[in-house]
């Protein structure tokens, strides 16, 4: 049997889907500590931080939609749209990482860190490995 059809592969999957999760809710409930992961401090201005509060909930929720889609793949879908859907979520977490490091000049490593291991499942799982 591939190992992209062993029922484990899809309990991984799920696992990175609970942390997209966990990281969505915490954007949306504790916007400070979300920016943290982007090394970037909570504005102390009243009208930054609605501004800041508002689209770390939009970010929240993106981060939560992708781990109820990979859920949904995982349980309901093929094993190749599942590892599709890890890639665009890889590529998610290259660009958050890549908006740390051009923008910020740091904290890549918080999203750079854990996206070769979902292009590493997506490949195998969408290739049939």
């Amino acid at each position: 049997m591939p190992l992209s059809q062993k029922p484990f592969m899809r309990h991984i999957c799920a696992g990175f889907g609970s942390l997209f999760i966990a990281f969505g809710i915490n954007a949306m409930l504790r916007p400070e500590s979300a920016l943290s992961f982007f090394e970037l401090t909570y504005p102390t201005l009243a009208s930054q931080r609605k501004l800041a509060d508002v689209l770390l909930a939009a970010y929240g929720y993106r981060d939560v939609f992708m781990g109820l889609s990979i859920f949904a793949a995982a349980y309901c879908g093929t094993v190749q749209s599942l590892g599709l859907i890890m890639l665009a979520a890889a590529s998610v977490a290259a660009v958050d990482g890549w908006a740390c490091y051009a923008l910020v000049g740091s904290g890549q490593g918080n999203h750079w860190g854990y996206a070769p291991w979902l292009v590493i499942m997506g490949a195998i799982l969408a290739l049939g490995f």
